[in-house]
């Protein structure tokens, strides 16, 4: 008879969960890792913007020109600061996350390991069926020899 597991429906739900809850845990990771690029960049284009501000003003420019740039360099400060705000919000959602991802794979690890003890204990019985079986066998066949 071969080994069956009792708790193998929980330990395939609890495999499940753990799944669900490592993508959820990747998906947010993921948006943090955009959220540190579009940082990333747009700090890199407000230096660029800021060279070429600084550039312009040692030549003549006009007013208007003036403060078109130094709105765009406030708009992309502002787009920083919410983008900051974003990576904040997703860090404590990715600490959260981890923390059901954790619980989930404990829960599946804990069955998983009660089935290879359960599945051992199961082999180390059967071979020990199987060993007096074949002591008995050769004792049947050596009392009929002598």
């Amino acid at each position: 008879m071969a080994f069956q597991f009792s708790l193998a429906a929980v330990l395939r739900v609890r495999v499940s969960i753990e799944k669900r809850e490592e993508r959820a845990l990747q998906s947010i990771q993921r948006n943090i890792a955009r959220t540190l690029i579009q940082i990333a960049e747009l700090r890199d284009a407000m230096e660029v913007a800021q060279r070429e501000r600084e550039t312009a003003l040692r030549q003549t420019i006009s007013g208007g020109h003036l403060h078109t740039m130094l709105w765009e360099e406030q708009g992309g400060e502002q787009r920083v600061t919410s983008l900051l705000g974003e990576l904040r919000v997703l860090e404590e959602a990715s600490a959260k996350q981890m923390q059901l991802y954790q619980s989930a794979h404990q829960g599946r690890e804990m069955l998983t390991n009660m089935r290879k003890k359960q599945k051992t204990s199961y082999e180390r019985e059967w071979l020990r069926e199987e060993q007096k079986r074949l002591d008995d066998i050769f004792m049947a066949r050596r009392h009929r020899i002598s």
